[in-house]
């Protein structure tokens, strides 16, 4: 079998040969393709593609040249050799070149990190992953649970506690007001309990009821019944939100300085945002939606509501951060918890926050595949066919973002996009298909 050293050798190859601009990324070429002669033919033949990842530059612009979207930006990472960047078009129809430091909105792929800095104070012995959650949050210490989630607020008592086992992983009860319907989403909205940021327009109508504050917010949730026993199903949810809070009275920090503090100061994540300074606005993509087949601003980079403070940190949604920023924190993963000599976390830490954490019997189900979770983000427990092996762990986002690592393969990967919904196009299977043709192409 071929070794990942072969693989990653023959990918950066190209990079060895290539002028000094490209030595550190792949970026988008509009020079038309070096034709050199054949020696069995008067026709010229095209020279090998010189750029490092060529099927994956190729899926990027043909995005951008049929307007799917402005500009998309992917850091892919083989073993410990540098991350190769593949960028095309630009982070608004009128806006700056995308590249590795521009300013995406990640949604949810604030949840492996908020995942990860809960297993820091597991780690520290802080808090244990079967504690109850009323032990930090005593509001949460009678949970009740509905009867018919879909269409009555009616509740029997919580068999069980919720524990930070299952806000980890999604199993704690809890809903989203994405996914709720009927009166427990009208109780969800009544109850101000959306730690989402969409546009300024949005967030006018939000603030009339959201908490002030994270320790508010997560009181009122602990009044709102469950849609499930906890433990005992997969349910997506503000359960990292909640999760966030637990961080604040575990460790005695506010949760947004905690982040600060243990991941993005000591790994170099100085594009990481849950408010992007001014002075930095101008690297902020737009965020699109589309009205049929048309696509649309929904927030400007220029005027978005990331460049406003939100009520709250959103542990399960509000960071904005870079391709470059996200790769390293995915780096620090598949390091075992160092990055640049510099350890943040513990290799078994990392090992147990990239496991499998599902209580006995719950599963994760993505394209009818049943799979495991842990800190935020999906654990594999088998191979994902055409996809990722056994034993990856990642998160997407609402806006199309993608972010996984693959320790089988000691690879890792970051794509930013911004427009919603993220599920318009299949990004991840014709990514991932790409990347595979990449490798297949270095290894001939």
């Amino acid at each position: 079998m071929t070794s990942i050293r072969a693989v990653t050798t023959a990918l950066l190859a190209p990079l060895l040969l290539a002028a000094p601009p490209l030595a550190a990324q792949a970026v988008r070429q509009d020079a038309p393709p070096r034709t050199v002669p054949s020696i069995r033919s008067n026709r010229p033949t095209p020279a090998p593609d010189p750029r490092p990842l060529p099927a994956t530059a190729n899926l990027f612009d043909g995005y951008v040249r049929a307007g799917k979207m402005p500009g998309i930006v992917g850091l892919f990472g083989f073993g410990a050799m540098p991350a190769i960047t593949v960028a095309a078009g630009r982070i608004a129809d009128d806006g700056a070149v995308a590249g590795p430091d521009s300013l995406w909105r990640i949604y949810s792929m604030t949840k492996p990190i908020t995942g990860m800095a809960a297993m820091l104070l597991v780690e520290e012995g802080r808090i244990a992953l079967d504690d109850p959650v009323s032990k930090y949050i005593p509001a949460f210490a009678k949970m009740r649970v509905l009867t018919s989630p879909d269409t009555s607020l009616a509740a029997v008592p919580a068999t069980r506690p919720i524990t930070i086992r299952h806000l980890m992983t999604h199993t704690a009860g809890l809903s989203y007001s994405i996914v709720a319907r009927g009166p427990l989403l009208r109780e969800y909205e009544r109850l101000g309990l959306l730690p989402l940021a969409i546009n300024p327009a949005a967030e006018a109508k939000m603030r009339l009821v959201r908490p002030k504050s994270l320790a508010e917010f997560a009181d009122r949730v602990a009044t709102v019944p469950l849609v499930a026993q906890p433990g005992t199903k997969w349910s997506y949810s503000i359960g990292l939100d909640v999760l966030g809070r637990v961080i604040e009275v575990a460790s005695g920090m506010p949760f947004d300085r905690f982040l600060q503090t243990r991941f993005f100061t000591p790994l170099g994540m100085n594009s990481t945002f849950f408010t992007v300074p001014a002075a930095q606005a101008a690297r902020l993509a737009t965020n699109y939606t589309f009205v049929g087949d048309d696509r649309v601003p929904l927030d400007p980079g220029a005027t978005s509501i990331f460049r406003q403070p939100p009520a709250f940190p959103y542990g399960g949604a509000g960071l904005v951060s870079s391709a470059r920023d996200y790769d390293r924190f995915l780096a620090m993963l598949a390091n075992g918890g160092t990055l640049d000599g510099t350890r943040v976390m513990k290799a078994e830490t990392v090992r147990l926050g990239m496991s499998n954490l599902l209580p006995a019997g719950v599963f994760f189900e993505t394209d009818g595949v049943k799979q495991g979770y842990g800190a935020g983000g999906f654990a594999y427990i088998v191979d994902q066919p055409g996809g990722l092996a056994k034993g990856a762990y990642g998160w997407s986002g609402a806006a199309g973002t993608l972010g996984w690592v693959d320790p089988a393969r000691q690879a890792r990967g970051t794509v930013m996009v911004n427009y919603i919904p993220g599920q318009r196009y299949p990004l991840a299977k014709e990514v991932g298909a790409a990347l595979q043709q990449d490798v297949a192409t270095a290894l001939r």
